[in-house]
């Protein structure tokens, strides 16, 4: 199955890329997928990106064919 990954702010910089298409080979839940993608960067604070799939923070979804995944560093704000 092809997922499209989109990379935003600091995990953007530290993957070198904005948007990569992956084939997967089975089921995987969005936290899994986050932590394949994040494995090798250098953040500091991985569990502080978060994930979402299809516009829906939700790190328990299960990715099917076409998702759009985008990983989102912390936000601030005021």
């Amino acid at each position: 199955m092809k997922v499209t990954i989109k990379y935003f702010g600091l995990v953007a910089e530290a993957a070198d890329k904005y948007e990569e298409v992956l084939e997967l080979n089975g089921a995987l839940i969005a936290s899994e997928l986050k932590a394949q993608c994040l494995n090798g960067l250098s953040i500091a604070d991985k569990d502080s990106v978060q994930i979402a799939v299809n516009q829906n923070l939700d790190d328990t979804t299960t990715i099917k064919d076409g998702d759009e995944v985008a990983l989102l560093p912390p936000f601030a704000g005021g």
